[in-house]
């Protein structure tokens, strides 16, 4: 079945921004006491601006470059260094159209300390990897780049802050490494565009920015500029906008702060901005009076939608007042969308997917802002059902009911924040900083936002969130936009008609009826069973209990998050049992049981009962396996093992939701084939599952075979035995403490010993030499998937090597198919290897291109592979994974969900658990010869399947 949510997610997330919490917590919390006096600065505050958290060391040089320094140990020894700049694509002139960007590129290719790529190699060989830890982005207002370090050596931690002020002023950009890094930088562009939504944005942009700067200063730029600019027209740019004082630098992690000051100082001090310096213009979107509408197709475009945008003047929270506002407009957004959530639930749900928030929008903008995806023929019925949602809170206002509830999920966000202030991740912290510096966003730390929150959430009325809808809504400087696919052009509204929908959306609605029950979720505790056994493990600090029907439960407690307990279980099965007959029934029972509610309550009596809880409860069912996944804040623990017992032995029949899923997915098939990425994918998964049918898309035909009693017979089968469960908990818990409660649910779980497990299907790669080009898509942009599969013997010493040989080929492809061809962007390598149901690898290697370099590039590819097989890998390229592998291991071991991970995997596969605590030791096993072993052994080019996915032959 389709994730709706992902596949569209591009369409949606390009313009909107949403704005919902959906954390929650039962209690009104105590304030916390001020453990620390008021600082003098604090009483010199005007008193409603917002006070600046005093845990952060602020300062500027004489140059003007700010900086915020935090100390912080979470991760431990580990610190997070970026670099901001105010400089995007919005100050390019019209020849610098791309160059904003292509500047951030080119601060990798060669600084006055690290020529050409000596700066990525150093950071490699201390841990650091290119592309997921040191990285870097670029906007429309600033450009950013982060790097995060070890701290515990003091040669590598001082060196960055040189790195750092090499990216800041000393870029050399020598035309060579220029010219090479153009067909980088375009093959960017083609794998993120070169699509229906770019096709889309670029005729709905102007309208939505007005015709501003904004809307002809895309960041990515011109595909013509790109490949003709010269050195000194991006000099010029670095010069004009990289100076100190458009520039922060933000410091966060296991330090010593004032250590990391005088580092700051060393290295940018030197640093001076340019005589003559231009003025940094502040950029606007000028409102439009009245309403715009687009209308928008492509021939690609696989949905039809349309957005309504009322914008408005940004705000930034600085002022109490200010984040007031902002705290009733987070509970606004809560409660809309919550009655949105609800209509999906109905039987003929009137539209695929709705959303309503205020948020901010590009431009200096905030906006109010509705999307909504619909039927192929239904987008009159789905913009009238979003509308008159926003008209019902306009005219009729929230309840008292739904109000609270916003509360206590606003009050459980700021709650869980507070208790983890001490766990906070750094990079938490950098966004908050960088938010102070770009906009002037206030930074007044959790312990106050927290105080705020319980001292101020409950003086917030019903009055105040119903004027909040006719504050948003409005026809002034409003912008409508429909898109869908060319093939559906005559079914889309025009401008008058959908002004017409929208006009009378309205016009009879009725006020809001919230169905709530003053039920408990359980009336009485079932009666349980006995831990009948318990071991210890003291080497990783495990404890595992056997209850008496059966169920295993590891216990692993830790004190890496002071809010957090994370559950896992899991017995063999799975849809491997499920007849082929039944087979699309049974793939569909978890998520639609899971939609469903429990017992006698309904979804929607669910979500409602559950506010107030931090917990987080989930049935799956996958091809082998069946379980349950979630979370729950300590105290809502209980409340997850009840979840957990009912989802097991009251699970609820919901046919509207059954119904409502099979209309909705029906829908989504219809222009499916549009996609070329979807077509393509159907391809692949064809030849991954060896051609079964249970591995492709779901059909109409298949869908219509189907049946609610199906599923539901399939689920109930899935969990009537619980006796081959294991339980995976971690996080903060005292075992003794917890184990009558798990005695008291997990042991009530029905138990009758069937001793199950999974049925091998054999869905894998065919043997032999596979090749399949599928032709889709009007653009020239090739995907490129090699796929190596054979048996595999897992075990740790096996799967270290796997690691291993992926790392080593991204590396040799990265400097081959980027560095050296200028071909791709960025290769996508993949090992996999399972053990269950049998023991077997892919390695997959993936990338996009030109049509005309398809050919080229494998040919590429294949001879790094073949020199790895005849020479093994370069000693620094192991060096390199070795370091980026026990810098990772070291944070991983300071994670619950890391450890949750490892002990489920540990127990399913039958490994033992301890060998995590010798992986770091055992990397002196990967040597020259054991990579070129290992590449000898998996990349044999006789199992290889090559699937490619070439526009439309013209």
């Amino acid at each position: 079945m389709m994730n709706l949510n992902k596949a569209l997610s591009a369409a949606v997330l390009a313009l909107l921004i949403a704005g919902s919490t959906n954390a929650q917590v039962k209690r009104k919390p105590s304030p916390s006491p001020r453990s620390k006096p008021v600082p003098a600065a604090a009483a010199l505050r005007p008193a409603n601006l917002l006070p600046v958290d005093d845990n952060v060391l602020i300062g500027k040089l004489p140059n003007g470059l700010t900086y915020y320094i935090r100390h912080n140990e979470q991760p431990q020894n580990r610190a997070e260094l970026y670099l901001v700049n105010k400089a995007g694509s919005i100050l390019e002139t019209d020849a610098q159209q791309g160059l904003a960007h292509f500047t951030e590129h080119m601060a990798f290719n060669g600084t006055r300390d690290f020529p050409k790529n000596q700066l990525v190699d150093f950071l490699q060989k201390s841990g650091v990897k290119f592309g997921a830890d040191l990285n870097a982005y670029t906007s429309f207002d600033e450009t950013v780049y982060q790097l995060p370090l070890p701290t515990d050596s003091a040669t590598v931690f001082e060196k960055g802050f040189n790195i750092l002020a090499n990216w800041a002023g000393y870029v050399t950009f020598d035309p060579a490494e220029i010219d090479k890094e153009r067909g980088v930088v375009l093959e960017e562009a083609r794998m993120r565009g070169k699509n229906a939504q770019e096709r889309l944005s670029l005729q709905t942009l102007p309208v939505l920015l007005n015709n501003s700067r904004y809307a002809s200063r895309v960041p990515i730029g011109k595909e013509d500029i790109l490949k003709t600019f010269d050195a000194a027209t991006i000099k010029s740019f670095y010069s004009d906008w990289y100076r100190p004082n458009l520039q922060a630098v933000i410091a966060v992690g296991d330090f010593d702060v004032k250590r990391v000051e005088a580092l700051i100082k060393a290295n940018f001090s030197g640093l001076k901005n340019p005589v003559g310096e231009k003025q940094r213009t502040e950029y606007n979107v000028a409102p439009t009076p009245g309403t715009v509408v687009k209308i928008a197709t492509d021939k690609e475009f696989p949905y039809t939608l349309a957005q309504i945008i009322v914008k408005h003047p940004q705000t930034v929270v600085k002022t109490i007042p200010g984040y007031m506002q902002s705290l009733r407009v987070s509970l606004f957004n809560f409660m809309l969308n919550q009655r949105l959530n609800e209509l999906q639930q109905k039987p003929e749900p009137p539209f695929l997917y709705a959303r309503s928030s205020y948020a901010p929008l590009i431009g200096r903008q905030d906006a109010f802002s509705s999307v909504v995806v619909s039927k192929p023929d239904g987008l009159e019925t789905a913009v009238k059902a979003v509308v008159a949602e926003t008209e019902r809170a306009r005219k009729f206002g929230f309840t008292l009911t739904e109000l609270e509830r916003a509360k206590q999920s606003a009050l459980a966000g700021i709650q869980n924040a507070y208790y983890e202030r001490t766990k906070t991740n750094s990079a938490n912290y950098v966004r908050e900083y960088q938010l102070n510096f770009l906009k002037g966003e206030g930074m007044p730390g959790i312990e106050f936002e927290y105080n705020f929150y319980i001292n101020n959430i409950n003086k917030i009325t019903v009055a105040e969130m119903n004027a909040l809808a006719g504050k948003f809504i409005s026809d002034q400087n409003r912008v409508i936009i429909v898109e869908g696919p060319d093939k559906d052009k005559d079914k889309l509204p025009d401008e008058s008609t959908i002004l017409k929908w929208i006009g009378t959306a309205g016009n009879n609605v009725a006020a809001y009826v919230d169905n709530v029950t003053s039920k408990p979720l359980m009336e009485k505790e079932p009666e349980g069973t006995k831990v009948v056994a318990e071991t210890s493990n003291e080497a990783i600090g495990t404890t595992t209990l056997t209850l008496g029907n059966g169920v295993k439960v590891i216990l692993k407690p830790t004190q890496f998050q002071n809010d957090q307990i994370l559950i896992n279980g899991y017995s063999f099965g799975g849809t491997s049992l499920a007849n082929d007959n039944d087979y699309t029934s049974a793939s569909l029972s978890a998520s639609i049981i899971g939609s469903s509610g429990i017992s006698e309550f309904n979804q929607g009596q669910l979500d409602k009962m559950l506010a107030g809880k931090n917990v987080s409860i989930t049935p799956y069912i996958g091809d082998i396996t069946q379980g349950i996944r979630g979370s729950a804040s300590p105290n809502d623990l209980e409340t997850a093992l009840q979840l957990i017992y009912l989802y097991f032995t009251q699970p609820r029949k919901d046919a509207d939701i059954w119904q409502g899923t099979i209309n909705q997915t029906k829908s989504l098939l219809i222009n499916r084939g549009l996609d070329p990425n979807s077509v393509y994918q159907d391809t692949l998964s064809a030849v991954l599952s060896n051609n079964n049918f249970r591995g492709g898309a779901t059909t109409v035909e298949r869908l219509n075979g189907t049946s609610l009693d199906k599923a539901y017979s399939f689920y109930k089968d899935r969990f009537a035995d619980a006796s081959g469960f294991t339980f995976v908990l971690v996080g903060n818990f005292n075992p003794v403490l917890i184990k009558p409660i798990l005695e008291t649910y997990l042991g009530a779980l029905p138990s009758t010993n069937k001793k199950e497990t999974f049925k091998n299907l054999k869905m894998y790669p065919a043997p032999g030499q596979i090749t399949k080009t599928v032709y889709k898509g009007m653009d020239d942009k090739a995907s490129v998937q090699l796929i190596y599969s054979g048996s595999y013997v897992f075990n740790e010493a096996n799967n270290l090597q796997m690691d291993a040989l992926e790392e080593v080929l991204n590396i040799k492809l990265v400097e081959r198919l980027r560095e050296q061809e200028s071909g791709i962007y960025a290769p996508g390598i993949r090992a996999n290897y399972i053990k269950n149901p049998e023991g077997r690898y892919t390695i997959t290697i993936v990338f996009t291109c030109a049509a005309a370099n398809v050919d080229k590039l494998i040919a590429a590819t294949l001879d790094e592979i073949n020199k790895i097989k005849q020479t093994g890998a370069q000693p620094a390229d192991i060096q390199k994974f070795v370091a980026e592998e026990a810098r990772s291991t070291q944070v991983q071991l300071k994670q619950n969900v890391s450890w949750a991970g490892l002990l489920g995997s540990a127990s399913q596969n039958d490994l033992d658990p301890n060998g995590i605590l010798s992986h770091v030791k055992n990397l002196d096993q990967i040597t020259v010869q054991s990579t070129k072993e290992t590449a000898v052994k998996y990349l044999n080019n006789n199992n290889l399947a090559k699937v490619i996915l070439m526009p439309e032959k013209k």
